[in-house]
C-alpha cells in the first residue's frame, strides 16, 4: 500500500459560516478557522493556506484534502450548468414522470421536484437495448450528428446520455458520446453507464443528470483551486466518507454532495474506536455547525447509504447514512403568520451572520440566544482571535425585539425559547436515526462536535435517556480532521437482477462480473497511488416482487456456500431492519457492488497518556449563566488547554476552547481522558429521560 510523501498534510472543510482548517506536522496538530466566502469559497480557501504558509516549518507545502460544499450549494440553488439530456426515444421526461410517491399522503395537490433539466434541452435518439442486454434497434447515428449542431448553437454547456438498459449494454451511450463530442469539444458528457449502472430508470437518469448539471462548475471550481497551490498531492472528500484524487472528483462531482459532513462521521467513529477500546463503537453523532446540525448513527461501522434525496431529487451514490436538519448557530429566529416563535432552516450564513458578528445582521439567530444566556463568553470566541469581536448588546437588542413580538417577554425567556426549540429539532434527528430504525439511544454514546455541538449535547442526551457524552479535542474543526484520517477510495457497481437459484446455477457470470468491477476499482485506486487496496464486495439483495434492496457482503473466493452465507445474512437484516423474515421466499441479487480503500499517507495518532492527574482543575473564571428566566446561575469556567488526563469536575461548569465552547450542565460530570477527550456521566449515575 502505496503512502505520500509529504511531510505534512492539512485537511480544510468548508462550512456555511466557517471554513475549518487541521495542520498536522512534526506530530502535532494546529487548528484554526477562517470566515467562509460563499461568492467564492475558494477565497477563504486561500487565505487560510496563506496562514499555514507562515506556520509551515519546512520547506515542502503540506498536502491538502479538502471537504467541499460547492456541490451542494449549486444543487440546492439550481446554480449549475445548461445540461442537455439525451435519452432513449420515449423516455426523455423520465426525470419529470418521476415516481408515483405521495410524501405528504392526504394533500390533493402534490408538489413535484423541478427538474434539473427543462423540457427545451430534453432530446431523445432511436436505439433500444432488451432487457436482456441484447440490441433491439440500432443507434440512430445520423440523428446524433443532425443534434451536436443544434446542441452547439444552443450554448449547451454539459450533457447527460442516459439509455434504456445501458448498464447491461453501454455501447449505445459510448458511441453517443464519440460523436458528440467532435461538435461540443468543451462540454463535459456524463454517461449513466459510469455514473450509476444500475436498473431504476428514473434514479439512474436523475444521478446522472445531477453530474452532468454539477460538473461544470465543480470541476472549475477545484481547477482554480489546483492553479493556485500547484505541486501539491489534494484530494477530495467524497460523500462515501473516503477521498478521491482531483481529476476523479472533477469527473463525479454528485459524490461530493455531503463531502463535508461525511468526515465528520469518519473521525468520530475512528476517535470512538479508541476512546471505547473497541472496533464498532455504538456512537451517535452529531454535527451542528452554522447552518445546519446532521445526525448519524454509528453500530456496526460507519453507516451507509445507497441512495439520499438531496434538494428532493433522488441521488443515488453510495453516501454516509446522515440525517439534516435546518438548525445551527446562524438559525434565524422569527415570529410567523400564526404568531408562534420559529427557529430556522434559514440561516445567516457567513454574511451577515447572527447580529452579535456586526455585520448587518438584524434577525436574531441561536449564537445570539447562546451569547445573551452567558452560554457564549464574547471574549473567548475564536479564542479572543476572531477579526471582528463579538457584541452581546446587538445580540440582547435583536432578542428585544423578537420579544416585543412576543408579548413582550423577556430577553432571556426569549433566549431561552429559541434554545429550546433548536434542541426539539436536534433531538427529532436523533430519534430519527435511533429509535426509528428500532435502536434504543441508551445504548449508543453521544458523539458531538462542530462549533456548537457540545453546548446543546447534554440537553440532548438528557432527553434522550442516553448515559455517556464523549467531546473530541477539537470538536469545531472534526469533519477537517476526518478529512486527513479517510482512506483513498473507489466503488464500481453493476446491475445482475438474477434469482438466487440462476445465481447458483451460473456463478461462473457471478465471478467474471466481481471480477470486472475489482479491475476497475484497481485501476482508479492505482492512479491515486493506492497501490495494493483493501476489497470489498457486496450484493445487493431483496424478496422477489420487493422494491426495495439490503446490502449484504458477499465473500470470496465466491462459491454456493458464499451465497448461502450471504443469504443467511440478508434473512437476519431483513428480521432486524423490518421486524419480518421469511426463508422460503425467492431471493434476487439486484446488483454487485465492489470498493476499495487504501491510506493514501500515514497520520500518527498522538500518544495517549500513561499518567493521570490528581484531583480537580482550577477555575480560570466564573460566568453567569441563564438556564431558567428568573436569574442566571454562577459557573466555573475552564480553559479546555489546561485540562489534562485524570482531571474530573462537576457540572454546571464552562469549557472554553478556540474551536468551541462545551456546557456541562447540573447532574452531569465530566473527566478528561487518556486521549484528552472529555467523557460526560449523569453524576447520579442515570440519565434523565426517556427514549
Amino acid at each position: 500500500m502505496a503512502h505520500s510523501t509529504a511531510d505534512s498534510w492539512i485537511g480544510i472543510d468548508v462550512g456555511g459560516t466557517f471554513t475549518d482548517f487541521v495542520l498536522w506536522q512534526d506530530g502535532r496538530l494546529r487548528v484554526f478557522k477562517e470566515a467562509t466566502t460563499p461568492e467564492d469559497q475558494s477565497v477563504a480557501f486561500r487565505q487560510g493556506l496563506e496562514r499555514v504558509g507562515a506556520l509551515a516549518s519546512t520547506a515542502a507545502p503540506p498536502a491538502i484534502a479538502h471537504g467541499t460544499t460547492v456541490a451542494t450549494n449549486a444543487l440546492l440553488e439550481r446554480k449549475g450548468a445548461k445540461t442537455a439530456l439525451i435519452a432513449t426515444q420515449g423516455f426523455r421526461d423520465v426525470i419529470q414522470i418521476g415516481r408515483q410517491n405521495r410524501p405528504r399522503l392526504y394533500r390533493l395537490s402534490q408538489d413535484k421536484p423541478r427538474p434539473l433539466i427543462p423540457d427545451a434541452l430534453r432530446f431523445e435518439v432511436r436505439e433500444r437495448v432488451n432487457a436482456r442486454g441484447e440490441v433491439a434497434q440500432p443507434l440512430d447515428e445520423p440523428a446524433l450528428h443532425a443534434l451536436g449542431p443544434r446542441l452547439a448553437d444552443m450554448a449547451v454547456e454539459s450533457v447527460c446520455i442516459a439509455f434504456l438498459f445501458s448498464f447491461l449494454y453501454p455501447g449505445h451511450e459510448r458511441r453517443a458520446a464519440d460523436i458528440l463530442r467532435a461538435y461540443l469539444p468543451h462540454a463535459p458528457i456524463s454517461l449513466s453507464c459510469e455514473v450509476r449502472p444500475e436498473y431504476r430508470e428514473y434514479e439512474r437518469t436523475v444521478t446522472t443528470a445531477t453530474n452532468a448539471f454539477l460538473q461544470p462548475v465543480v470541476g472549475g471550481y477545484l481547477q482554480r483551486l489546483e492553479a493556485s497551490v500547484p505541486h501539491r498531492s489534494f484530494r477530495v472528500m467524497q460523500s462515501s466518507g473516503g477521498a478521491m484524487g482531483l481529476a476523479t472528483a472533477s469527473r463525479l462531482p454528485v459524490h461530493l454532495l455531503v463531502s463535508g459532513p461525511a468526515g465528520g462521521v469518519t473521525a468520530a467513529h475512528a476517535l470512538a474506536q479508541r476512546a471505547l477500546e473497541t472496533a464498532a463503537p455504538a456512537i451517535m453523532t452529531l454535527d451542528m455547525g452554522g447552518t445546519s446540525t446532521d445526525t448519524a448513527l454509528c453500530h456496526e461501522g460507519i453507516p451507509m447509504a445507497s441512495e439520499r434525496d438531496v434538494g428532493d431529487l433522488p441521488v443515488r451514490v453510495p453516501m454516509v447514512d446522515i440525517h439534516t436538519v435546518g438548525a445551527g448557530g446562524g438559525s434565524l429566529a422569527y415570529v410567523d403568520s400564526n404568531g408562534a416563535l420559529r427557529v430556522g432552516p434559514q440561516s445567516a450564513g457567513a454574511r451577515p451572520g447572527p447580529a452579535c458578528y456586526d455585520q448587518g445582521g438584524q434577525v436574531p439567530t441561536l449564537t445570539d440566544a447562546l451569547l445573551a444566556l452567558g452560554r457564549i463568553a464574547a471574549d473567548q470566541f475564536l479564542a479572543g482571535r476572531a477579526r471582528r469581536a463579538l457584541r452581546p448588546s446587538l445580540a440582547r437588542a435583536a432578542l428585544a425585539q423578537l420579544g416585543a413580538d412576543l408579548a413582550d417577554a423577556s430577553v432571556p425567556a426569549v433566549a431561552l425559547a429559541i434554545v429550546e426549540i433548536a434542541n426539539a429539532a436536534m433531538e427529532r434527528a436523533l430519534r430519527l436515526v435511533s429509535v426509528e430504525r428500532g435502536h434504543n439511544p441508551r445504548d449508543f454514546t453521544l458523539v458531538p462536535f462542530g462549533g456548537a455541538g457540545p453546548l446543546h449535547a447534554c440537553a440532548l442526551a438528557e432527553a434522550l435517556g442516553m448515559r455517556r457524552i464523549l467531546v473530541p479535542a477539537q470538536p469545531g474543526v472534526l469533519s477537517a480532521l476526518g478529512l486527513l484520517l479517510a482512506d483513498v477510495q473507489h466503488s464500481a457497481s453493476r446491475a445482475l437482477l438474477v434469482p438466487a437459484r440462476q445465481a447458483y446455477r451460473d456463478i461462473e457470470t457471478v465471478t467474471a462480473l466481481a471480477t470486472e468491477l475489482t479491475r476497475t476499482v484497481r485501476r482508479v485506486l492505482a492512479a491515486e497511488a493506492v497501490a495494493d487496496p483493501a476489497l470489498s464486495l457486496r450484493a445487493d439483495m431483496r424478496y422477489a416482487g420487493q422494491s426495495h434492496e439490503l446490502s449484504v457482503p458477499l465473500a470470496r473466493p465466491l462459491s454456493r456456500a458464499a451465497l448461502d452465507a450471504a443469504f443467511a445474512r440478508f434473512h437476519d437484516l431483513h428480521r432486524r431492519r423490518f421486524g419480518y423474515a421469511d426463508d422460503a421466499l425467492e431471493l434476487e441479487l439486484v446488483a454487485l457492488r465492489v470498493q476499495g480503500r487504501g491510506q493514501a499517507h500515514a497520520l500518527p495518532w498522538p500518544r495517549a497518556a500513561a499518567r493521570a492527574a490528581r484531583g480537580a482543575p482550577r477555575a480560570d473564571r466564573q460566568a453567569a449563566v441563564w438556564f431558567d428566566a428568573d436569574a442566571p446561575a454562577t459557573l466555573p469556567c475552564f480553559d479546555r488547554r489546561r485540562l489534562v488526563y485524570g482531571h474530573r469536575f462537576p457540572g454546571p461548569a464552562l469549557v472554553f476552547q478556540y474551536d468551541s465552547t462545551l456546557l456541562v450542565h447540573p447532574r452531569w460530570r465530566a473527566a478528561v481522558d487518556p486521549w484528552s477527550n472529555l467523557i460526560l456521566e449523569p453524576a447520579d449515575g442515570a440519565a434523565a429521560g426517556a427514549t
